[in-house]
């Protein structure tokens, strides 16, 4: 299962895995993205529009998967959002909450449902991966919000690590820098830096995300990669923070 599976990093993601050998489940917000989405897969689908944030709409998602797969091995919570570079003081309510719908609360209502499903079933276990983002780490400028969300997940990933351990349930965590996407557009026009400067980062392609994705999946579940960063080579990230 595949959250934000309409564009970006979760399509690019989706399309290498099933060419992998998975059946996927493509979830999002958007159902025309979704089918452009399926449209490049190779195996056997399942789209499913939904709202992360919502708790029935995601019970929802999970109950159709079990109908139609019988099991979930693989949880790839990756949808996500942002807001421009805005002053802590100058954020409204609306946006924080928009925010942490999504990003936080989104990853952890699957993350829930993933690990009911995953304790019940026959073999029993699975694997839950998270976008954690180079903001888990380090933030940007006039970032609070989004980077306060992705360092939640980090928590989220380590919480998940040991409470799934007596069940065979893992998690893991891939923190991308400046994977070329629609979200990242912005960095080709020059982004606040740290020194109040704006610079052009450069970026990298997708697919070597949806490549470190498709490997942590692909580990047996004796092995586990808790944490793994993947970047544009020459983005400021040492000497951000």
């Amino acid at each position: 299962m595949i959250t934000g599976a309409g564009s970006g990093v979760g399509r690019a993601v989706a399309i290498h895995l099933s060419e992998a050998g998975w059946s996927v489940a493509l979830v999002g917000r958007k159902a025309d993205t979704l089918e452009e989405t399926a449209r490049k897969l190779k195996g056997e689908y399942l789209v499913a529009p939904a709202d992360v944030g919502d708790p029935a709409q995601v019970k929802a998602v999970f109950a159709r998967i079990k109908d139609k797969f019988g099991r979930l091995d693989v949880l790839f919570n990756n949808a996500g959002m942002g807001t421009p570079a805005v002053p802590i003081e100058d954020l409204t309510f609306e946006q924080w909450q928009a925010i942490v719908g999504v990003n936080l609360t989104g990853a952890f209502l699957c993350t829930q449902e993933a690990v009911r499903m995953m304790k019940a079933q026959t073999p029993q276990g699975g694997r839950i991966i998270n976008n954690g983002s180079i903001s888990a780490d380090r933030p940007r400028p006039h970032s609070a919000p989004y980077t306060a969300t992705k360092h939640a997940i980090t928590g989220l990933t380590k919480s998940t690590i040991l409470d799934g351990r007596p069940f065979n349930i893992t998690a893991g965590q891939v923190d991308i820098g400046n994977a070329a996407t629609e979200m990242t557009e912005r960095m080709t026009q020059g982004v606040l830096q740290p020194d109040g400067k704006l610079a052009v980062e450069p970026r990298m392609d997708v697919n070597h995300v949806a490549q470190a994705v498709t490997y942590m999946a692909g580990l047996p579940l004796e092995s586990n990669v808790p944490f793994l960063t993947v970047m544009a080579t020459k983005m400021p990230l040492f000497g951000r923070g």
